[in-house]
């Protein structure tokens, strides 16, 4: 444990969030609550002047949206951690903001022991991810992208049936530069570069029979 304080930054558009997070950690002389944000323009203003160790950081707010303001503060060079602290645990809350440079991701019904081992944990540049949240990042990790959609399926089929994107843009009455953006889109979605590598992963998964 730190000899100083850990300087906290609480950025949320809620007060009565504010409120509860700020009067859980000012009794604590591990912590100290530094400034108070109602928004993410706001929040990164405060970082920028305030110099905080840790920002506690929600996701949706008005002007400046959590992801963008973690962009932000990493444009800046602002040397803060930021811990995600929100209420929404899908894959377009997730990848965003870990991908922007949040150090961890906690959903707000975490113990109030956990959060405060998580800014510690913040504090020390360790990274700290929610049960729910690593199980996530893990299934990304191990399947790449989102689902293969049906128009992209059937591309993929002809192309494992060793069609031409003209010959493929013919059978399925669409252009060829449309062929060729569903290859990119199926790549994307199955981690690889080139057609054969497609079609071998397509039928590793049980997508081509």
């Amino acid at each position: 444990m730190p000899d100083v304080a850990i300087r906290l930054l609480i950025a949320d558009d809620h007060p009565v969030v504010r409120d509860g997070l700020r009067g859980m950690f000012a009794g604590d002389p591990r912590f100290d609550v530094v400034g108070e944000a109602s928004d993410g323009a706001h929040a990164v203003e405060l970082a920028r002047a305030l110099d905080p160790d840790v920002v506690l950081m929600d996701l949706r707010m008005p002007r400046l949206d959590g992801v963008s303001a973690i962009r932000r503060l990493r444009e800046l060079g602002i040397a803060a951690r930021v811990l995600v602290l929100t209420t929404f645990d899908t894959d377009s809350e997730v990848l965003p903001a870990v991908e922007a440079g949040a150090t961890g991701y906690l959903l707000k019904d975490a113990p109030i022991d956990d959060l405060k081992r998580a800014v510690e944990a913040s504090a020390r540049g360790e990274s700290v991810l929610s049960p729910t949240v690593a199980t996530r990042l893990m299934h990304q990790v191990r399947e790449p992208g989102s689902p293969i959609s049906d128009r992209e399926l059937e591309v993929l089929s002809l192309i494992a049936q060793g069609r031409s994107n003209r010959e493929v843009a013919a059978e399925l009455f669409i252009s060829e530069a449309t062929v060729k953006t569903h290859l990119l889109h199926v790549y994307d979605k199955l981690g690889v570069n080139d057609r054969a590598a497609a079609v071998a992963v397509g039928f590793q998964r049980g997508l081509l029979t």
